[in-house]
């Protein structure tokens, strides 16, 4: 593969010193005694910097880039691509708070999400951020919320299409959905819009997600934008905002190459022309989560205990599926997979041994790395697993056995 036609992996840009992982210049074991403990995550600002900037050389000027803060909304991250991205999608009244304590415009940031809360839809009309509706009853309550406060709430269509992401990790339309409003549906909402005289904005589309196919993602932008034409005959005005999702994956296990991002960059200038004179008014949006920050992530806890049981060598570590949840493979693994995982403090030991790498909880599901073959660690060592700027924090069970939390630091 021509490495150009790709962002380099976390794995390629992370250097090492002295056999030591360096995170934004700082060797691992240094930075374990700045947080002051572990397990922590880390977040490489650098990382994401470039990251954000890659994408913008590569996609056509006029996309607007948003982040999803479900991916991650530690707060000093959401603050950090608030000065890099054009705007923010939401899934949460919490998220809705970090996004606008960011000071972001309240016209860049739309929140979707089946079973808003009467209160998260209020409070989104007061802000005047733009709520994705994911069903006819909502466009109800939306009408009935803002004629309560004597504001117009800015409202998109969230479509629910009648097709998919191929090969997508996560689908997240086509056949039956939570999400959105299934297609030939739409009109029919649409023609209500007008009818409540609601500031209609646009469609958000978004079929998948984590997919790291470019045909797959180019052949699902082709026909989001031929969707998105058809519905615009029924709109009570013109289309302002098309959001044509995401999908951008990244890898992470064994055989996964990086997206290639050039030729779908190439193929939306082709769409964009086209859209000039279907759309003239829209604003082209394009909204990533894990793609900005996954690879600028690292989970690291520390080796609490070496044993062996019947010939399999075990790594126990203070940290656990209840703090990286997705690295345990229970969160959506059908068949379990090893995270990349090293031990960041001996990166250039030649002497290596094949392990199983298990946390402190009491379930035989505590797993971080099985079967993998790293170099040999004792007891004060420090565990690296990558991959981890994006559903790992907030997508874990931190209570779970009332073991303490991580710390999470940008650097």
């Amino acid at each position: 593969m021509n490495k150009a036609r790709h962002a380099p992996s976390v794995l390629e840009t992370f250097p090492v010193e002295k056999g030591e992982l360096m995170i934004a210049g700082i060797p691992i074991t240094r930075l374990a005694k700045r947080v002051g403990q572990t397990p922590f995550y880390a977040y490489d600002r650098q990382n994401i910097t470039q990251r954000t900037a890659y994408l913008r050389k590569h996609l056509p000027d006029e996309i607007h880039l948003h982040y999803a803060i479900k991916a991650n909304p530690m707060p000093a991250v959401v603050q950090h691509l608030a000065g890099l991205v054009d705007g923010f999608d939401l899934a949460s009244g919490g998220e809705m708070r970090l996004a606008l304590d960011t000071g972001m415009s309240a016209d860049n940031i739309s929140f979707a999400g089946p079973g808003k809360s009467t209160r998260e839809i209020g409070s989104a009309i007061a802000a005047g951020v733009t709520l994705n509706l994911e069903s006819a009853t909502e466009l109800e309550t939306v009408a009935r919320l803002g004629e309560e406060q004597g504001i117009k709430p800015r409202v998109a269509v969230r479509v629910n299409p009648d097709f998919e992401l191929k090969s997508s990790g996560m689908k997240m339309g086509g056949g039956p959905k939570q999400f959105g409003i299934d297609t030939e549906q739409v009109p029919a909402v649409l023609k209500r819009i007008g009818e409540l005289e609601q500031d209609f904005q646009g469609f958000h589309i978004f079929s998948g997600s984590q997919n790291l196919r470019p045909e797959a993602i180019i052949e699902a932008q082709e026909k989001t934008f031929a969707l998105a034409y058809r519905l615009a005959d029924d709109a009570p005005s013109a289309v302002y905002k098309l959001n044509i999702g995401g999908g951008f994956g990244i890898p992470y296990f064994p055989g996964e190459q990086p997206l290639e991002i050039i030729p779908i960059g190439e193929r939306l200038n082709d769409l964009l022309e086209e859209k000039a004179k279907q759309l003239p008014e829209a604003k082209i949006i394009i909204e990533l989560g894990r793609y900005l920050v996954g690879e600028a992530g690292i989970y690291v806890c520390r080796v609490v205990d070496r044993k062996i049981s019947r010939g399999q060598v075990y790594l126990v570590t203070d940290g656990g599926l209840h703090h990286h949840l997705a690295a345990s493979g229970n969160f959506g693994q059908v068949i379990r997979k090893n995270y990349p995982v090293l031990i960041g403090n001996k990166m250039e030991n030649s002497e290596t041994e094949t392990v199983r790498i298990v946390g402190p909880l009491c379930t035989p599901l505590d797993i971080l790395a099985d079967n993998m073959t790293l170099a040999k660690a004792i007891a004060g060592d420090l565990v690296v697993v990558f991959q981890s700027g994006a559903y790992g924090f907030s997508a874990s069970p931190h209570h779970f056995l009332s073991h303490p939390p991580p710390l999470e630091v940008l650097v």
